[in-house]
């Protein structure tokens, strides 16, 4: 009679971790409820797996760095998730902002070259003009105010 270690010894696969290293799965009975497995065949394709075994392997790693929280096995564990997170949030963020930035350009370089054709400045209040309006948005903190322009292009 074969015992369960032997059993599992004929009957492990060879497999690929995630860093590229080599190692062998062991394959063992696992009882599930029909709720439980219908989840999983919902699920592990939109989690980018190829299979339910990877599915239920990365469930079973991320409730163990669960467990782990308090050792210092979590932060080797949740440091690459946080990671993750945070650089998908980030480029998110930047890309909404590349765009904003890009149309505020657009427009800004119609109604500058609206006001270059219709005025006649000469250079050097051109200079001053920039000098002064590099003051006012460091002053502000780039938070311009079209009513305080006014106000103030007409006290002069």
């Amino acid at each position: 009679m074969e015992s369960k270690v032997q059993k599992m010894k004929k009957s492990t696969d060879v497999a690929e971790e995630n860093d590229g290293v080599t190692a062998e799965k062991i394959k063992f009975p696992l009882y599930v409820f029909p709720e439980t497995m219908k989840t999983v065949d919902i699920l592990y394709k939109s989690d980018n797996c190829s299979s339910r075994t990877e599915f239920m392997e990365k469930a079973i790693r991320f409730y163990c760095g669960h467990l782990l929280n308090k050792d210092s096995v979590a932060a080797e564990y949740a440091a690459p998730q946080i990671t993750a997170i945070t650089e998908g949030i980030v480029k998110g963020t930047e890309q909404r902002l590349s765009r904003a930035l890009f149309k505020v350009a657009v427009e800004l370089g119609a109604v500058s070259h609206m006001l270059a054709a219709i005025n006649d400045i000469d250079d050097e209040t051109m200079v001053k003009l920039r000098a002064m309006c590099t003051d006012e948005v460091r002053k502000i903190n780039g938070v311009i105010n079209f009513e305080k322009a006014v106000r103030y292009q007409r006290s002069e």
